[in-house]
């Protein structure tokens, strides 16, 4: 492979495939195929890395085979509702600064940007950045510029010499503490790369070793005012901070160790779990694309994802950072194909969020103003990522995330109010009947019973209400939550508030309507025996429909009495319960009674009502039964005469045990009532005994 230019011999392929016949080369990109006897090889001359430059103006430098070109970008993305959107290609108009000797495979600026240097081939050339006229060239394997002195590089002449140029002269020679110097970085400080795996850092002016890492970098990244420097690895990278009053302090006293360097003078500030492609330093954020195609920043470790850029088509970044202009908020990215893309980052933003981080609030409320409200929520979440959430909930405008971060904080009134501010359409979406469940929850917490009670009814939160009904005691609530809930289709929760409430033939209802015929027919069975004939004719029509045999098998205290005993006496039972909960209706019992009322829970009522009215059954048909039965008519009567006896007399039985519970239950309250009075007594003259002290003094 010959250089065109030069027709210098680069380099000689060789793979062992016998005589090459054919050669196509892809237009687009820097791909190679090879055709040999034994087959084809496909090869990658270069680097896909654009070559170009922008400096802190915005002049952008780049070469396009060996010809040099020139633009700025400084203005071209406008302002206001003209500007260009975030990553759509900048119409940039290039001028020719001229051809360069060697072909370009590197273009930087310097640090003030008045100078330009091209690599390639072995060799550098100095330029002018405005008319492309010589000031410098050599031989060098790697060339980087100072961090400060405008005209101060260094060069890698072989793996064990570095020299260092002085505003373009030659300064000293530097030999690395290392088997082989394998790279070279540029910045504030001297970065050698040795070939054991670390990077080692020499002072520009004096050239003395200042400290050793034990990193392997692919390239260093120093902020602009040198006080912090990015290592970038393959995997990862490290943010260090830089001590330079301690390293020149150490060098004047000569308190400096050829091994080990400055001590002290690098700190490991915390790292960065991701692979960087390129990056720039903006104060002290640092703004990079990863390997994704994910353009980020990271401030104090903390890492915001700004944009997720188009990637190759094996997922590779595209993109590289050429730099960053303070004065547009805007970050300028290029790819291989030279277009040139913007994407806008608050200077004001990154500041504010630098000051957060170091814990100055009084700089952060200072820099707050010039934030624009457009991203204030931005700096809200922020806050909130690092453990500020008052200050979150001050700042942010978004109101969904103002909700969140009251709900957080517990001041529930102003959730409350967001609530009630929003929007008709979305008033019965799912999100804002999640909002009021929260709400609901952070109400219950903080014991404010009415709050909790609103919004659980805004969020339909039937099995929420029912337990706090149910816990107070609120009846009137009750009553209406199983309306609320048969409305809506919430069956159990209506069926448990319904049962509570002593709404029995509701509860039937609603499990005939829901086609659970046999637990219909169950509840009845047990609190409504006198529709036991009603229910059952439907489950008998209903189960028919499957099987005949399995219908006609079910029982009917109409059809088949001797299958329910007692069953005369659940009607009396029945009737009792009707008219105490028709007395009691709309008031129920109160709790300070349940002392009294509990054991009634343990009463067998139809035990009770049986022992009561045996004997009187037992009297009446006792002279029916010493009578002698002559006639089939006399027989009849009698029957029909002690039929009646014991229905009167039953009736009475259960009239008089109605009345002696409800006397009982009397009694047991004026007792309570009583106890309590006295109670009340004895402590009041408790408490008058305890300030007459009378007695004492005599």
């Amino acid at each position: 492979i010959w250089q065109s230019t030069t027709y210098r011999a680069e380099t000689t392929l060789n793979y062992g495939m016998e005589r090459a016949w054919a050669l196509a080369a892809s237009a687009s990109s820097n791909k190679l195929a090879i055709g040999f006897d034994e087959g084809c090889v496909a090869i990658e001359l270069g680097s896909d890395d654009p070559v170009a430059s922008m400096d802190s103006t915005g002049k952008v430098v780049w070469a396009s085979n060996n010809d040099i070109k020139t633009t700025t970008v400084k203005g071209v993305v406008g302002s206001g509702e003209e500007a260009l959107p975030d990553g759509e290609r900048l119409p940039l108009v290039p001028r020719d600064l001229g051809a360069c000797e060697l072909y370009p495979q590197l273009l930087r600026h310097n640090c003030n940007g008045r100078f330009v240097a091209v690599c390639g081939d072995g060799e550098f050339i100095i330029y002018t950045a405005q008319a492309l006229r010589n000031k410098a060239f050599g031989q060098a394997l790697d060339f980087v510029w100072s961090g400060t002195g405008t005209g101060d590089y260094c060069i890698r002449e072989s793996i064990n010499s570095i020299k260092v140029f002085k505003n373009f002269k030659e300064n000293q020679t530097i030999v690395p503490a290392t088997a082989s110097a394998e790279g070279l970085f540029g910045g504030h400080m001297i970065g050698v790369k040795g070939g054991d795996g670390s990077v080692l850092f020499y002072d520009w002016d004096t050239g003395i070793f200042i400290q050793k890492i034990d990193v392997d970098p692919k390239d260093v990244y120093w902020s602009d005012s040198g006080n912090m420097v990015l290592l970038a690895c393959e995997e990862s990278a490290f943010v260090l901070n830089y001590n330079a009053q301690a390293a020149a302090q150490a060098i004047s006293s000569g308190q400096v160790s050829v091994e080990a360097g400055v001590d002290g003078s690098f700190e490991l500030l915390y790292e960065i779990n991701d692979s960087i492609s390129s990056g720039k330093w903006v104060g002290d954020c640092f703004i990079y694309i990863n390997q994704g195609g994910r353009l980020n920043y990271s401030v104090g470790g903390q890492i915001e994802t700004l944009v997720h850029l188009e990637t190759a088509a094996g997922g590779q970044a595209q993109h590289t950072i050429l730099g960053y202009l303070a004065k547009e908020d805007r970050v300028f990215l290029v790819d291989k194909g030279l277009n040139v893309v913007s994407y806008k980052v608050m200077l004001a933003v990154l500041q504010y969020q630098t000051a957060v981080m170091r814990g100055d609030f009084d700089a952060a409320n200072q820099l707050l103003p010039n934030i624009p409200e457009s991203e204030y929520t931005k700096v809200a979440r922020f806050l909130e990522s690092q453990g500020f959430k008052e200050e979150a909930f001050a700042v942010t405008t978004d109101a969904d995330h103002k909700f969140d971060l009251a709900i957080e904080l517990g001041q529930i009134d102003v959730a409350h109010e967001l609530l009630q501010q929003t929007d008709e359409e979305d008033k019965d979406s799912t999100e804002t009947l999640g909002k009021w469940k929260r709400l609901s929850d952070a109400a219950l917490k903080d014991t404010n019973f009415d709050l909790c009670e609103a919004a659980s009814v805004a969020s339909q939160d039937y099995a929420g209400l029912l337990l706090m009904y149910s816990a107070t005691g609120n009846l009137a609530g009750m009553e209406r939550l199983a309306k609320l809930a048969t409305e809506h289709g919430k069956t159990n929760v209506a069926f448990v508030a319904r049962f509570l409430t002593g709404d029995v033939e509701a509860c039937m209802d609603l499990l005939v309507s829901t086609k659970r015929l046999p637990e219909a027919a169950m509840f009845v069975r047990t609190y409504l025996p006198s529709r036991v004939d009603e229910i059952v004719t439907l489950w008998k029509k209903d189960l028919s429909s499957i099987s005949e045999t399995a219908a006609q098998s079910l029982a009917m205290p109409s059809t088949n009495p001797a299958l329910f005993p007692d069953y005369d006496i659940g009607l009396q039972v029945e009737k009792m319960f009707l008219a105490q909960r028709e007395e009691s209706k709309g008031k129920g019992m109160s709790a300070s009674e349940y002392l009294t009322a509990k054991d009634d829970l343990d009463l067998n009522l139809i035990n009770l009502i049986k022992a009561r009215t045996q004997p009187q059954g037992a009297a009446v048909n006792a002279p029916a039964m010493g009578e002698e039965k002559t006639a089939d008519g006399d027989e009849d009567e009698a029957a029909a005469a002690a039929a009646a006896a014991e229905a009167a007399a039953a009736e009475a039985a259960a009239a008089e045990m109605a009345a002696q519970l409800e006397a009982e239950a009397d009694a047991a309250r004026k007792a309570a009532e009583e106890a309590a009075a006295a109670q009340a007594a004895a402590e009041a003259e408790a408490a008058a005994a305890a300030d007459d002290d009378f007695g004492d003094d005599w």
